[in-house]
């Protein structure tokens, strides 16, 4: 019972409430954003599809920390999903700055992440920490490609995308090291698809 409430509880606070960072906003010393009206529509664009990245983020490791009967694995799903906190507030302070909204559809992303977290968690936790690293990887790629299409001159953004990338790598690493197995090629291709859907849709809604 105190699992199931630990997890509505998560899925209130990333969906109806200010997240809070544990660390400061990543910044770029002496570097000053300035960006036009084109600029930052473009921006924008980009960092709302960041922080439904995040929202998913909360939902996959509540529901992973939820379904595994060990400790420490329980553990780590909770500290990742403490750590990806962090990005949401970040993602969400800047889209404010940008005087842009996040995804109207992200009650709909939380569902649709939790309940594969769901899936994989009930797979086994060699299962489980393999999605985890599979979805970090691409994650990380993807955050990649945003530092490529981001205006050159929005220093905000990229110091947070910047270090978003170098956490999710490192989260997929953590994953390698508790005993994650390599997911077969057929999975990878369809969390592929789905993730494309999905940032496609969110770029725009």
């Amino acid at each position: 019972m105190d699992s199931l409430l630990n997890a509505a509880d998560s899925a209130l606070r990333t969906l109806f409430t200010k997240p809070r960072a544990a660390l400061a906003c990543p910044t770029l010393a002496d570097q000053t954003t300035e960006l036009n009206a084109t600029e930052s529509r473009a921006a924008a664009s980009l960092m709302r599809v960041n922080h439904v990245g995040e929202v998913c983020a909360q939902a996959l490791y509540t529901a992973q920390a939820l379904t595994t009967r060990n400790p420490a694995l329980r553990a780590h799903f909770t500290r990742a999903c403490t750590e990806e906190t962090d990005h949401l507030a970040w993602t969400e302070q800047r889209l404010k700055e940008l005087n842009a909204r996040p995804s109207l559809l992200n009650p709909l992303w939380y569902a649709g992440a939790f309940g594969l977290g769901l899936l994989a968690g009930r797979l086994g936790d060699a299962v489980s920490l393999g999605f985890v690293v599979e979805t970090e990887v691409q994650v990380g790629a993807h955050l990649q490609s945003h530092l490529d299409k981001l205006p050159p001159g929005d220093h905000a953004s990229r110091a947070i995308v910047s270090q978003m990338r170098d956490d999710e790598l490192r989260h997929a690493q953590d994953a390698k090291e508790a005993g994650a197995m390599e997911l077969p090629t057929p999975v990878k291709d369809l969390m592929r698809a789905a993730a494309k859907v999905m940032t496609t849709v969110a770029h725009h809604v």
